[in-house]
Protein backbone atom coordinates (compact mmCIF):
# COMPACT_ATOMS: atom_id res chain seq x y z
CA UNK A 1 0.00 0.00 0.00
CA UNK A 2 1.62 3.08 -0.91
CA UNK A 3 0.46 5.86 1.65
CA UNK A 4 -1.45 8.71 -0.19
CA UNK A 5 1.06 12.12 -0.63
CA UNK A 6 -0.19 15.36 0.08
CA UNK A 7 2.63 17.51 -0.17
CA UNK A 8 3.29 20.91 -1.40
CA UNK A 9 3.77 20.47 -5.13
CA UNK A 10 5.38 23.07 -6.36
CA UNK A 11 8.50 25.16 -7.73
CA UNK A 12 11.67 23.59 -7.13
CA UNK A 13 11.24 20.54 -6.01
CA UNK A 14 9.38 19.24 -9.08
CA UNK A 15 11.95 20.75 -11.14
CA UNK A 16 14.55 18.81 -9.24
CA UNK A 17 11.99 15.81 -9.72
CA UNK A 18 11.92 16.40 -13.31
CA UNK A 19 15.88 17.54 -13.69
CA UNK A 20 16.83 14.03 -11.38
CA UNK A 21 14.00 11.64 -13.77
CA UNK A 22 15.99 13.48 -17.14
CA UNK A 23 19.54 12.82 -15.67
CA UNK A 24 18.63 9.15 -14.62
CA UNK A 25 21.69 7.52 -16.90
CA UNK A 26 24.09 10.41 -15.92
CA UNK A 27 23.21 10.08 -12.09
CA UNK A 28 23.47 6.28 -11.96
CA UNK A 29 27.06 6.33 -13.73
CA UNK A 30 27.89 8.93 -11.03
CA UNK A 31 26.92 6.63 -8.08
CA UNK A 32 28.74 3.72 -9.98
CA UNK A 33 31.86 5.80 -10.75
CA UNK A 34 32.16 6.48 -6.76
CA UNK A 35 31.48 3.27 -5.87
CA UNK A 36 34.33 1.90 -7.96
CA UNK A 37 36.45 4.39 -5.27
CA UNK A 38 34.62 3.76 -2.33
CA UNK A 39 33.57 1.71 -0.15
CA UNK A 40 29.94 2.14 1.00
CA UNK A 41 28.76 1.72 5.08
CA UNK A 42 27.64 -1.70 5.12
CA UNK A 43 24.03 -0.47 6.02
CA UNK A 44 22.21 3.16 6.14
CA UNK A 45 19.22 4.64 6.84
CA UNK A 46 19.20 8.68 6.16
CA UNK A 47 16.06 10.97 7.42
CA UNK A 48 14.79 12.97 4.24
CA UNK A 49 12.45 16.42 4.66
CA UNK A 50 10.79 17.32 1.81
CA UNK A 51 10.11 21.23 2.13
CA UNK A 52 8.40 21.59 -1.51
CA UNK A 53 11.10 23.77 -2.48
CA UNK A 54 14.09 22.04 -0.62
CA UNK A 55 14.68 18.02 -0.41
CA UNK A 56 17.60 17.44 2.28
CA UNK A 57 18.82 14.72 4.24
CA UNK A 58 18.94 15.49 8.03
CA UNK A 59 20.05 12.45 9.47
CA UNK A 60 22.35 9.73 8.92
CA UNK A 61 22.70 6.78 10.97
CA UNK A 62 25.22 4.28 10.38
CA UNK A 63 23.64 1.35 12.87
CA UNK A 64 20.24 1.66 11.23
CA UNK A 65 16.85 0.08 13.60
CA UNK A 66 13.48 -0.30 12.26
CA UNK A 67 13.84 -3.04 10.02
CA UNK A 68 10.89 -4.43 10.94
CA UNK A 69 9.01 -0.88 9.66
CA UNK A 70 9.88 -2.05 6.24
CA UNK A 71 7.24 -3.97 4.03
CA UNK A 72 7.93 -7.84 3.59
CA UNK A 73 7.96 -6.95 -0.26
CA UNK A 74 11.20 -5.53 0.55
CA UNK A 75 12.88 -8.62 2.05
CA UNK A 76 14.01 -9.79 -1.43
CA UNK A 77 15.89 -6.63 -2.35
CA UNK A 78 17.12 -6.79 0.98
CA UNK A 79 18.54 -10.07 0.75
CA UNK A 80 20.29 -9.62 -2.50
CA UNK A 81 22.02 -6.68 -1.21
CA UNK A 82 23.14 -8.38 1.59
CA UNK A 83 24.35 -11.05 -0.36
CA UNK A 84 26.40 -8.66 -2.23
CA UNK A 85 27.93 -7.21 0.83
CA UNK A 86 28.97 -10.10 2.48
CA UNK A 87 30.34 -11.18 -1.02
CA UNK A 88 32.57 -8.67 -1.11
CA UNK A 89 33.34 -8.88 2.71
CA UNK A 90 33.89 -12.94 3.35
CA UNK A 91 32.41 -14.71 0.42
CA UNK A 92 33.08 -18.18 2.61
CA UNK A 93 30.81 -16.71 5.33
CA UNK A 94 28.55 -19.38 7.42
CA UNK A 95 28.30 -17.83 11.03
CA UNK A 96 27.12 -13.91 11.58
CA UNK A 97 26.85 -12.68 15.03
CA UNK A 98 24.95 -9.67 15.78
CA UNK A 99 25.00 -8.01 18.71
CA UNK A 100 21.94 -5.49 19.33
CA UNK A 101 21.23 -2.63 21.66
CA UNK A 102 21.55 -3.45 25.38
CA UNK A 103 17.94 -2.70 26.23
CA UNK A 104 16.64 -6.16 25.51
CA UNK A 105 13.08 -5.85 27.13
CA UNK A 106 11.99 -3.16 23.88
CA UNK A 107 9.84 -5.63 21.83
CA UNK A 108 9.98 -3.23 19.17
CA UNK A 109 13.69 -3.06 18.95
CA UNK A 110 13.81 -6.80 18.89
CA UNK A 111 11.70 -7.43 16.07
CA UNK A 112 14.00 -5.15 14.14
CA UNK A 113 17.20 -7.54 14.92
CA UNK A 114 14.54 -10.16 14.50
CA UNK A 115 13.80 -8.97 10.74
CA UNK A 116 18.13 -8.73 10.49
CA UNK A 117 18.10 -12.72 11.01
CA UNK A 118 16.02 -13.05 8.51
CA UNK A 119 17.77 -11.20 5.53
CA UNK A 120 20.59 -12.79 6.31
CA UNK A 121 19.88 -16.19 7.00
CA UNK A 122 17.81 -15.55 3.55
CA UNK A 123 21.22 -15.08 2.43
CA UNK A 124 23.20 -18.11 4.02
CA UNK A 125 24.13 -17.10 7.30
CA UNK A 126 23.26 -18.59 10.46
CA UNK A 127 22.50 -15.73 12.81
CA UNK A 128 23.26 -15.66 16.37
CA UNK A 129 22.86 -12.78 18.93
CA UNK A 130 25.02 -11.81 21.52
CA UNK A 131 25.04 -9.10 23.53
CA UNK A 132 27.49 -6.24 25.62
CA UNK A 133 25.10 -6.08 28.29
CA UNK A 134 26.97 -6.95 31.47
CA UNK A 135 23.27 -8.32 32.50
CA UNK A 136 23.22 -11.36 29.65
CA UNK A 137 25.35 -14.04 31.78
CA UNK A 138 23.07 -16.91 30.53
CA UNK A 139 20.93 -17.60 27.04
CA UNK A 140 18.70 -15.42 27.56
CA UNK A 141 15.16 -16.10 25.40
CA UNK A 142 12.49 -13.52 25.16
CA UNK A 143 8.95 -13.94 23.70
CA UNK A 144 7.87 -11.17 21.26
CA UNK A 145 4.07 -9.99 21.64
CA UNK A 146 3.78 -11.56 17.66
CA UNK A 147 4.69 -14.89 19.40
CA UNK A 148 7.89 -14.71 18.03
CA UNK A 149 10.94 -15.84 19.76
CA UNK A 150 14.87 -14.50 20.04
CA UNK A 151 17.55 -15.62 22.04
CA UNK A 152 20.43 -13.15 23.28
CA UNK A 153 23.28 -14.51 24.72
CA UNK A 154 26.91 -13.49 26.49
CA UNK A 155 29.30 -12.62 24.03
CA UNK A 156 32.75 -15.05 24.53
CA UNK A 157 35.83 -13.54 24.10
CA UNK A 158 39.26 -15.96 23.02
CA UNK A 159 42.92 -15.07 22.41
CA UNK A 160 42.06 -12.50 19.54
CA UNK A 161 38.19 -13.79 17.98
CA UNK A 162 34.74 -12.90 19.33
CA UNK A 163 32.15 -15.48 19.26
CA UNK A 164 29.40 -17.22 21.58
CA UNK A 165 29.59 -20.80 23.41
CA UNK A 166 30.18 -23.40 20.21
CA UNK A 167 29.67 -20.11 17.53
CA UNK A 168 32.68 -19.05 15.49
CA UNK A 169 31.69 -16.04 13.07
CA UNK A 170 33.45 -14.43 10.45
CA UNK A 171 31.54 -11.30 10.22
CA UNK A 172 30.40 -9.41 13.29
CA UNK A 173 27.32 -7.04 12.73
CA UNK A 174 26.84 -4.41 14.88
CA UNK A 175 23.52 -2.73 15.42
CA UNK A 176 25.00 -1.00 18.70
CA UNK A 177 26.04 2.37 17.96
CA UNK A 178 28.71 2.38 20.98
CA UNK A 179 27.53 5.49 22.19
CA UNK A 180 28.93 5.13 25.79
CA UNK A 181 32.41 4.44 24.09
CA UNK A 182 34.05 1.03 22.26
CA UNK A 183 34.31 -2.12 24.57
CA UNK A 184 37.59 -3.93 24.66
CA UNK A 185 36.05 -6.93 23.62
CA UNK A 186 35.21 -5.81 20.18
CA UNK A 187 39.54 -4.37 19.59
CA UNK A 188 41.99 -6.10 18.43
CA UNK A 189 40.01 -8.72 16.71
CA UNK A 190 41.93 -11.29 14.54
CA UNK A 191 40.80 -12.23 10.77
CA UNK A 192 36.88 -11.33 11.95
CA UNK A 193 35.01 -8.21 10.50
CA UNK A 194 33.80 -6.09 12.55
CA UNK A 195 30.53 -4.14 10.46
CA UNK A 196 30.24 -1.15 10.63
CA UNK A 197 33.42 -0.85 11.73
CA UNK A 198 34.16 0.73 15.56
CA UNK A 199 35.41 4.18 13.92
CA UNK A 200 31.75 4.31 12.57
CA UNK A 201 30.27 4.48 16.16
CA UNK A 202 29.14 7.69 17.92
CA UNK A 203 32.24 7.34 20.46
CA UNK A 204 34.37 8.92 17.49
CA UNK A 205 31.39 9.94 14.95
CA UNK A 206 30.51 13.47 14.03
CA UNK A 207 27.44 15.14 12.51
CA UNK A 208 29.00 18.04 11.60
CA UNK A 209 32.15 15.96 9.91
CA UNK A 210 29.32 14.24 7.85
CA UNK A 211 27.81 17.55 6.95
CA UNK A 212 31.03 18.86 5.28
CA UNK A 213 31.43 15.47 3.79
CA UNK A 214 28.01 15.87 2.01
CA UNK A 215 28.54 19.39 1.51
CA UNK A 216 31.22 18.62 -1.01
CA UNK A 217 28.87 16.52 -2.55
CA UNK A 218 25.77 18.02 -3.08
CA UNK A 219 27.97 20.61 -5.18
CA UNK A 220 29.36 18.36 -7.22
CA UNK A 221 25.53 16.52 -7.76
CA UNK A 222 24.96 19.87 -8.08
CA UNK A 223 27.02 20.76 -11.22
CA UNK A 224 26.10 17.57 -12.49
CA UNK A 225 22.44 18.78 -12.82
CA UNK A 226 22.95 22.23 -13.40
CA UNK A 227 21.28 23.31 -9.61
CA UNK A 228 21.75 24.94 -6.76
CA UNK A 229 23.00 22.83 -4.02
CA UNK A 230 21.29 24.52 -1.55
CA UNK A 231 18.33 22.92 -2.73
CA UNK A 232 19.39 19.74 -1.43
CA UNK A 233 22.05 20.50 1.56
CA UNK A 234 21.04 21.89 4.98
CA UNK A 235 23.46 24.65 5.50
CA UNK A 236 25.06 23.81 8.98
CA UNK A 237 27.57 25.34 11.60
CA UNK A 238 28.99 24.23 15.22
CA UNK A 239 29.86 24.65 18.37
CA UNK A 240 32.00 22.85 21.02
CA UNK A 241 32.42 22.98 24.77
CA UNK A 242 28.82 23.70 25.35
CA UNK A 243 26.91 22.77 28.67
CA UNK A 244 23.18 24.53 27.85
CA UNK A 245 22.02 23.50 31.09
CA UNK A 246 25.06 25.50 33.11
CA UNK A 247 25.05 28.02 30.13
CA UNK A 248 28.51 27.57 28.88
CA UNK A 249 29.50 28.13 25.47
CA UNK A 250 26.52 30.37 24.59
CA UNK A 251 27.98 32.80 23.24
CA UNK A 252 29.29 30.57 20.74
CA UNK A 253 25.39 28.95 20.32
CA UNK A 254 23.99 32.58 20.08
CA UNK A 255 26.25 33.74 17.28
CA UNK A 256 26.03 30.79 14.83
CA UNK A 257 22.38 30.48 15.40
CA UNK A 258 22.29 34.22 14.09
CA UNK A 259 24.40 33.83 11.23
CA UNK A 260 22.92 30.58 9.72
CA UNK A 261 19.27 32.27 10.51
CA UNK A 262 20.29 35.14 8.17
CA UNK A 263 22.20 33.17 5.63
CA UNK A 264 18.69 31.33 5.12
CA UNK A 265 16.53 34.32 5.09
CA UNK A 266 18.81 35.12 2.07
CA UNK A 267 18.28 32.05 0.08
CA UNK A 268 14.49 32.22 1.03
CA UNK A 269 14.28 35.65 -0.34
CA UNK A 270 16.60 34.74 -3.33
CA UNK A 271 14.08 31.90 -3.96
CA UNK A 272 10.42 33.37 -3.24
CA UNK A 273 10.12 31.56 -0.01
CA UNK A 274 7.60 32.77 2.79
CA UNK A 275 8.26 30.83 5.58
CA UNK A 276 10.06 31.44 8.75
CA UNK A 277 13.73 30.08 9.14
CA UNK A 278 14.42 28.20 11.60
CA UNK A 279 17.50 25.91 12.86
CA UNK A 280 17.82 22.72 14.67
CA UNK A 281 20.65 22.52 17.63
CA UNK A 282 21.26 19.17 18.43
CA UNK A 283 24.07 16.66 19.74
CA UNK A 284 26.91 16.26 17.33
CA UNK A 285 27.57 12.55 18.00
CA UNK A 286 23.83 12.04 19.11
CA UNK A 287 21.13 9.47 18.12
CA UNK A 288 17.50 8.27 18.96
CA UNK A 289 16.13 11.92 18.90
CA UNK A 290 17.44 12.96 22.08
CA UNK A 291 19.34 16.22 22.45
CA UNK A 292 17.09 18.24 19.97
CA UNK A 293 15.59 21.63 19.85
CA UNK A 294 13.79 23.94 17.49
CA UNK A 295 15.46 27.49 17.49
CA UNK A 296 12.90 30.05 15.59
CA UNK A 297 14.75 33.18 17.04
CA UNK A 298 18.39 33.84 18.17
CA UNK A 299 16.26 35.84 21.12
CA UNK A 300 14.76 31.88 22.29
CA UNK A 301 18.06 30.82 23.49
CA UNK A 302 17.98 33.83 26.16
CA UNK A 303 14.61 32.10 27.71
CA UNK A 304 15.20 28.54 27.84
CA UNK A 305 13.16 26.90 30.34
CA UNK A 306 14.55 24.28 32.91
CA UNK A 307 12.99 20.91 30.34
CA UNK A 308 14.95 22.14 27.78
CA UNK A 309 17.64 22.98 29.33
CA UNK A 310 17.69 19.32 31.40
CA UNK A 311 16.37 17.60 27.39
CA UNK A 312 20.13 19.44 25.86
CA UNK A 313 22.70 18.17 29.04
CA UNK A 314 22.82 14.73 28.17
CA UNK A 315 22.11 11.88 25.08
CA UNK A 316 21.81 8.34 25.07
CA UNK A 317 23.17 6.48 27.71
CA UNK A 318 23.64 9.30 29.96
CA UNK A 319 26.75 11.15 27.70
CA UNK A 320 26.89 14.62 28.47
CA UNK A 321 25.77 16.56 25.37
CA UNK A 322 28.73 19.07 25.00
CA UNK A 323 29.54 19.60 21.15
CA UNK A 324 26.42 20.53 18.92
CA UNK A 325 25.58 21.03 15.04
CA UNK A 326 23.01 23.66 14.47
CA UNK A 327 21.56 22.72 11.36
CA UNK A 328 19.10 24.45 8.99
CA UNK A 329 16.18 23.57 9.70
CA UNK A 330 14.19 21.77 6.81
CA UNK A 331 10.29 21.90 6.90
CA UNK A 332 8.41 18.95 6.18
CA UNK A 333 5.50 19.56 3.46
CA UNK A 334 4.34 15.89 3.83
CA UNK A 335 1.35 13.91 5.26
CA UNK A 336 0.19 10.71 5.81
CA UNK A 337 -3.65 10.69 6.87
CA UNK A 338 -3.34 14.72 8.12
CA UNK A 339 -0.24 13.97 10.24
CA UNK A 340 2.53 15.61 9.77
CA UNK A 341 5.59 12.77 8.17
CA UNK A 342 8.62 12.32 7.15
CA UNK A 343 10.83 9.47 4.95
CA UNK A 344 13.39 7.17 6.00
CA UNK A 345 15.17 6.20 3.19
CA UNK A 346 16.85 2.27 4.15
CA UNK A 347 19.93 1.01 2.22
CA UNK A 348 22.06 -2.08 2.38
CA UNK A 349 25.66 -1.76 0.95
CA UNK A 350 25.16 0.36 -2.05
CA UNK A 351 21.79 -0.04 -2.82
CA UNK A 352 17.99 1.59 -1.78
CA UNK A 353 15.79 -1.45 -0.12
CA UNK A 354 12.74 0.26 1.66
CA UNK A 355 11.60 3.02 3.69
CA UNK A 356 8.98 4.40 5.85
CA UNK A 357 7.28 7.13 6.59
CA UNK A 358 7.84 8.39 10.14
CA UNK A 359 4.53 10.13 11.12
CA UNK A 360 3.77 12.04 14.10
CA UNK A 361 0.04 13.69 14.85
CA UNK A 362 1.17 15.99 17.82
CA UNK A 363 4.74 17.36 16.17
CA UNK A 364 5.04 20.66 13.74
CA UNK A 365 6.22 20.96 10.20
CA UNK A 366 9.11 22.75 12.06
CA UNK A 367 9.80 19.71 14.38
CA UNK A 368 12.04 16.78 15.28
CA UNK A 369 9.33 13.64 14.45
CA UNK A 370 11.78 10.96 16.07
CA UNK A 371 10.08 11.34 19.06
CA UNK A 372 7.57 9.15 21.22
CA UNK A 373 4.58 9.08 19.57
CA UNK A 374 5.62 8.51 16.43
CA UNK A 375 4.48 5.39 13.67
CA UNK A 376 5.54 3.78 11.16
CA UNK A 377 3.79 3.87 7.30
CA UNK A 378 5.79 1.35 5.11
CA UNK A 379 6.68 3.12 1.72
CA UNK A 380 6.83 0.86 -1.10
CA UNK A 381 10.52 1.06 -2.24
CA UNK A 382 10.30 -2.40 -2.92
CA UNK A 383 9.01 -2.31 -6.56
CA UNK A 384 9.36 1.13 -7.33
CA UNK A 385 12.16 3.10 -5.47
CA UNK A 386 14.91 2.05 -8.21
CA UNK A 387 12.37 2.44 -10.90
CA UNK A 388 11.16 5.45 -11.79
CA UNK A 389 8.28 6.02 -14.35
CA UNK A 390 9.31 8.27 -17.13
CA UNK A 391 7.23 10.93 -19.25
CA UNK A 392 4.76 10.85 -15.10
CA UNK A 393 3.90 14.46 -14.70
CA UNK A 394 6.47 15.77 -12.08
CA UNK A 395 4.80 15.53 -8.21
CA UNK A 396 2.11 12.77 -9.54
CA UNK A 397 4.03 9.53 -9.31
CA UNK A 398 4.57 7.84 -6.19
CA UNK A 399 7.87 6.01 -7.62
CA UNK A 400 9.29 9.35 -9.39
CA UNK A 401 9.21 10.81 -6.08
CA UNK A 402 10.15 7.08 -4.25
CA UNK A 403 13.27 7.49 -6.46
CA UNK A 404 14.12 10.95 -5.88
CA UNK A 405 14.13 9.99 -2.28
CA UNK A 406 16.55 7.37 -3.19
CA UNK A 407 18.88 9.16 -4.88
CA UNK A 408 19.01 11.74 -2.22
CA UNK A 409 19.47 8.76 0.55
CA UNK A 410 22.60 7.43 -1.70
CA UNK A 411 24.27 10.82 -1.35
CA UNK A 412 23.91 10.74 2.07
CA UNK A 413 25.66 7.32 2.20
CA UNK A 414 28.13 8.46 0.06
CA UNK A 415 28.91 11.08 2.66
CA UNK A 416 29.21 9.01 4.91
CA UNK A 417 31.50 6.49 3.23
CA UNK A 418 33.64 9.49 2.69
CA UNK A 419 33.57 10.29 6.46
CA UNK A 420 34.31 6.95 7.77
CA UNK A 421 37.85 7.11 4.85
CA UNK A 422 38.68 10.08 6.31
CA UNK A 423 38.03 8.86 10.15
CA UNK A 424 39.81 5.06 10.10
CA UNK A 425 42.48 4.80 12.37
CA UNK A 426 44.07 1.71 9.97
CA UNK A 427 43.71 4.19 6.55
CA UNK A 428 47.73 4.28 4.90
CA UNK A 429 48.32 8.04 4.91
CA UNK A 430 50.47 8.93 2.09
CA UNK A 431 52.63 12.05 2.26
Amino acid sequence: MVPHLITALNGPINELEQRILDSMPAIERWFRLEWMEHTPPFYSSVDVRNAGFKLAPVDTNLFPGGWNNLTPEMLPLAVQAAMAAIEKICPEARNLLIVPENHTRNSFYLSNVLQLKRIFNQAGLNVRFGSLSSEIKEPTTVTLPTGETITIEPLIRTDRRLGLKDFDPCTILLNNDLSAGIPGILEDLNEQYLLPPTHASWSVRRKSRHAKAYEEISKRFGKLLGIDPWLINPMFEKCSDVNIAEGGGMECLTTNVDALLNKIRRKYKEYGINEKPFVIVKADNGTYGMGIMTVRDVKDLETLNRKTKNKMSTTKDGQPLTEVIIQEGVLTNERVQDAVAEPVVYMMDRYVVGGFYRVHPDRGIDENLNAPGASFVPLAFADSGRLPQPGEKPGSSSPNRFYMYGVIGRLAMLAASYELEATDPDAEVYD
